[in-house]
């Protein structure tokens, strides 16, 4: 999908140009809400701003909020290193509410402002969907740190891939990978083999899941039956009438937390205590607090953040920033990526001034970009993947996400 606290005095590698060329003669810049030396920068051409769009409200927003504050940790230290020679950078977060229309709107929106640079989008795949060619028919380098769905980099057909979108990049891996991940784990080191399949019908759910079966079946697992139910679902007596005749010991949801919490406490309130196991789109908090039990599982991308030597300047900074709410699954990943936008718009402008003819000169510069940032090696291939292909297993553990297992899926 997409996946789950931080103003310190270091900032982390996480390739930003910390552009040392910080003019004395105007003092507009500055502050102290990012970490770093306080200093003043020459920002006499004006503003720059760094979009984003995320579900900001309903109930995503825990992730969605983790994503805008991460993105606007990256733009005040970059303002306090005066990474853009002569401006002053600032955030715009508009709400999709995870909705591919109301996504839509706001990348319209943004992309009709001449003064955005680029945008940090979105959390669902089925919201980049729409996003990506109103932002792709402007120019606008998107870099999101969430979407998993492989269709969004390589087109309908991941076996002769065709990139759809130049200016589309992500810092997470893909479903291709996290589904036969999450297979190998449940099968080869639980030993589950009869496994019911449920999703939420959305191109994220339906994407992981059917990665998640070609594995499964390979590695001898039975798929006894597969289950379908409404996004806006919160009644799945229906569901567990169809799965229970099959007696399986594991299901598979293919979907995000709000469906899955109440799916795992009905499952087992129906005399099926089966472990729940799905992707990043259900790894969060919210899934516990809405009924997930312990023994359930869920994959999600990169290493623990927490864990992280990389990560710990930016866990750090956002902690002492104090947001209101956590950077969840996808923060380090939503830091990563403004940083690469505000890297790539740095170079692209050097010592010269910001005009809409260099985002096709922004959008190379983020294709040839490397470097370190908080969740490790940061570049792309050639369909704007991340080359980060780091997963994790976690496991419900006296009502907390424990991480078991951390990797690359292995054939």
């Amino acid at each position: 999908m997409r996946n789950q606290t931080v103003k310190a005095a270091a900032v982390v590698a996480a390739g930003l140009l910390l552009l040392s060329a910080c003019g004395t003669n105007k003092e507009e810049g500055g502050g102290s809400a990012g970490g770093g030396s306080n200093q003043s920068c020459d920002t006499s051409k004006g503003t720059l701003t760094l979009g984003v769009i995320a579900p900001l409200s309903g109930e995503l927003s825990a992730l969605g909020k983790g994503i805008e504050h991460s993105a606007d940790l990256a733009v005040k230290q970059a303002n306090e290193k005066c990474t853009v020679k002569g401006y002053k950078l600032a955030l715009q977060a508009e709400d999709d509410q995870k909705t591919p229309q109301l996504g839509a709107q706001a990348a319209t929106k943004l992309a009709s402002t001449p003064e955005i640079i680029g945008v940090v989008s979105t959390l669902n795949s089925s919201v980049s969907q729409s996003v990506q060619p109103i932002l792709d028919q402007a120019g606008i380098l998107q870099i999101s740190p969430a979407n998993t769905a492989d269709s969004l980099t390589k087109g309908e057909n991941i076996n002769s891939p065709k990139r759809p979108y130049k200016t589309y990049f992500r810092t997470c891996t893909v479903d291709s990978l996290q589904g036969p991940f999450a297979a190998n784990y449940l099968i080869k080191k639980t030993g589950k083999k009869k496994i019911a399949v449920i999703t939420d019908g959305l191109t994220y759910g339906e994407g992981l899941a059917a990665s998640f079966i070609e594995q499964a079946e390979k590695n001898g697992a039975q798929i006894v039956t597969r289950q379908k139910i409404g996004e806006r679902d919160t009644d799945f007596s229906s569901v567990i009438a169809a799965v229970k005749p099959f007696a399986p010991d594991a299901i598979y949801y293919g979907g995000q937390y709000p469906q899955a919490g109440p799916l795992s406490k009905q499952f087992a309130a129906a005399g099926l205590n089966i472990p729940v196991m799905g992707g990043d789109g259900i790894f969060d908090p919210q899934f516990i607090a809405l009924g997930g039990k312990d023994g359930d599982l869920a994959t999600s991308v990169g290493a623990p953040t927490e864990e992280l030597d990389s990560a710990k300047a930016f866990v750090d900074a956002y902690e002492k920033a104090d947001y209101a709410e956590s950077f969840s699954a996808y923060g380090a990943f939503s830091y990563d990526a403004a940083n690469v936008i505000i890297a790539s718009v740095a170079k692209a402008i050097g010592d010269g001034e910001w005009s809409e003819d260099l985002r096709e000169k922004v959008v190379e510069e983020a294709q040839n970009y490397k470097g370190d940032g908080a969740t490790g090696e940061l570049a792309f291939d050639e369909n704007g993947d991340s080359t980060n292909t780091v997963l994790t297993v976690y496991q419900v553990t006296g009502g907390d996400w424990k991480s078991v297992e951390t990797g690359k899926f292995e054939g």
